[in-house]
């Protein structure tokens, strides 16, 4: 069974405690007002040094279904999926939503992994941010900018699995704490019918960096 988990949920700029089984996950529908999200938005596509990046699948190269930049201090380098990550600096507008998102989830992130999903067909597969570098229980703080999409996660270790489903909202911020990178996956699945764009700024910790 999926659940949604914004079932009744109206916009504000409370905190939403969700109850995830092994995990915390903490949602704060609205933390920049939705002309300066649009603002922010626009910016960042304009100015961010966006790459196409290819991984390895089946023994062949494939550009993955979306654009990145990984940004943040400089000793932060990471790597995923066979892919290594040397940081950009950090961009001002980048800069302001860090500091509003480590005020908000009382965290130190020393880097964002900044992702441009074109439109609809722009995805992400089922994973975990579990990378040794990150920690055992990273802190995840997920600021998403322009059009709402569904973001999806399902237990790892679990027959059958529990699935749930969030509306990812303009401006919004998700934290996933605790054990949630343990015991959970998720995903940001494609919607066919989407033409608009959306960015999405995961802010993480290198762990001694």
């Amino acid at each position: 069974m999926q659940t949604n988990l914004f079932s009744g949920d109206e916009p504000s700029g409370e905190a939403i405690k969700h109850s995830i089984d092994n995990a915390q996950l903490l949602e704060y529908p609205q933390i920049v007002d939705p002309s300066e999200a649009t603002q922010m938005f626009e910016r960042l596509i304009a100015e961010i040094p966006w790459r196409q990046e290819r991984l390895k699948i089946a023994g062949k190269l494939r550009d993955i279904p979306r654009l990145q930049c990984w940004m943040g201090d400089s000793a932060s380098e990471y790597g995923y999926s066979g892919v290594r990550l040397a940081p950009c600096p950090w961009h001002e507008t980048v800069k302001k939503i860090h500091d509003r998102v480590a005020d908000l989830s009382a965290s130190t992130f020393n880097c964002v992994l900044i992702n441009y999903y074109r439109n609809g067909q722009d995805s992400v597969a089922w994973h975990a941010d579990d990378e040794t570098e990150l920690g055992d229980t990273p802190v995840i703080a997920s600021v998403s900018l322009g059009a709402e999409r569904i973001f999806e996660l399902k237990q790892k270790h679990q027959t059958p699995a529990k699935k749930y489903k969030l509306l990812l909202r303009h401006g919004s911020l998700l934290i996933m704490s605790g054990t949630m990178q343990q015991h959970w996956l998720h995903q940001l699945p494609k919607d066919e019918g989407l033409l608009e764009a959306r960015i999405n700024l995961t802010f993480r910790n290198i762990v001694g960096k």
